[in-house]
């Protein structure tokens, strides 16, 4: 079904008149902040929101709580539960939240108390939440903010609203069905974050070991540890081609494709550079290593696999020299001591935690994938049952 036969069948006939969010707004307010450096004025008991918490989401809890001289002292102040709230600066601008309880927000967030004799806020959500590109491009400036004027004159599609039950009734059925998605994607999320602390709790049981339990050596004594090497920027494309077929990995992940490979078989990469430097990646056929990662190839002592994990519970970034430009050096890292399981203790335990890892890191058939599937069907859905037919006289949000 086209959403526009859809949504003709949602209407039954009736119409649809854009307002701003002003006009079905009770209010619409912003924030402060208490002057920083007080300390009477924070590590008290009242919510106080910042625009890096606004992500799509519901809002139970802040960061950071404030003291009721922090209140008095500012332009912070109390909003009831369930505004609509936008972020209007910085690197959130144009995400929308949803507070549960009553709190307080700082000055960068746009808080929009709804009518609820013309509107479902929840309904409002997640209109806005469709808008987001299209507000986020009205901002200004090097940070792209956006102001309460802006805010103020979105357009919300209305339908039926000459007929308040039958609009309400509308917006709660719209409402329904998105909201079964989103309920999905969170209990998906949730699953995931306890897997993740499953998977840490068995990843540090059974990489954990007892001094006199098992062989210890250097990491230079059972791997192979070389940096890669270097590739001009203007060799990498950032798409596969027939001749650009190899990937290309630096320090942080991958940097695009070459057309010859540096390596082929069962490697680790660490990253040797950056804020990242130290993560451990593993590597399966052929690739192309740049001088920004550390290529870890096993002598037969180690399977690769159990090293992944090993290498990873090291935490390496520690080891990283504190300057500008962190950075490991090869020869600080073949220093650093392994313990060494039998090769058969080392696969079953690698075994294990693969399958964890799979769940909850993997984007083609775990949990991530899972999420990312439900959040299309949430968007596909979400855009066919509010592609209201917009009036011709002027663009709307």
């Amino acid at each position: 079904m086209s959403s526009t036969r859809f949504i003709e069948k949602l209407l039954d006939g009736g119409t649809v008149e854009w307002k701003t969010l002003d006009e079905i707004s009770v209010k619409i307010s912003s924030g402060g902040t208490p002057k920083t450096g007080v300390s009477e004025f924070y590590d008290g008991d009242i919510p106080w929101l910042r625009t890096q918490e606004v992500d799509f989401c519901e809002i139970w809890d802040t960061g950071v709580k404030i003291t009721e001289a922090g209140v008095k002292s500012s332009s912070a102040k109390w909003i009831p539960a369930n505004c609509v709230i936008i972020a209007m600066y910085g690197a959130t601008v144009g995400k929308i939240g949803i507070n549960k309880v009553p709190m307080t927000t700082n000055q960068a967030c746009a808080n929009v108390e709804l009518d609820e004799q013309i509107v479902d806020y929840r309904y409002v959500f997640h209109f806005l939440s469709s808008r987001y590109e299209y507000i986020k491009s009205l901002g200004a400036g090097s940070q792209t903010n956006i102001n309460a004027g802006i805010v103020k004159n979105l357009n919300i599609p209305i339908p039926c609203p000459d007929t308040s039950q039958k609009s309400l009734e509308i917006q709660a059925e719209i409402v329904r069905i998105l909201d079964t998605f989103t309920a999905m994607t969170a209990e998906l999320t949730a699953e995931l974050s306890l897997r993740k602390k499953q998977y840490n709790y068995y990843r540090d049981k059974l990489l954990s070991f007892e001094e006199g339990k098992v062989e210890w050596k250097t990491l230079g004594d059972v791997f192979q540890m070389r940096a890669g090497q270097h590739i001009s920027a203007n060799k990498i494309e950032p798409n596969p081609s027939n001749d650009y077929s190899y990937p290309c990995f630096g320090g942080n992940g991958i940097r695009g494709f070459v057309e010859n490979k540096s390596h082929d078989g069962e490697h680790l990469l660490i990253g040797r550079q950056g804020a990242l430097c130290g993560n451990v990646q593993r590597m399966k056929g052929q690739f192309y290593a740049t001088e920004h990662a550390v290529v870890v190839t096993s002598n037969g002592e180690v399977d690769i696999n159990w090293a992944f994990h090993m290498l990873t519970v090291m935490n390496l970034n520690q080891y990283a020299s504190h300057s500008a430009q962190p950075g490991l050096a090869v020869g600080k890292l073949q220093k650093l001591p392994i313990p060494l399981p039998t090769i058969d203790e080392q696969r079953r335990v690698a075994t294990i935690l693969d399958k964890f890892d799979t769940l909850t890191n993997s984007i083609t058939e775990g949990l991530p994938r899972e999420i990312e599937l439900r959040q299309k069907q949430y968007e596909y859905y979400r855009d066919l049952l509010l592609s209201f037919p917009k009036p011709a006289a002027k663009e709307v949000a």
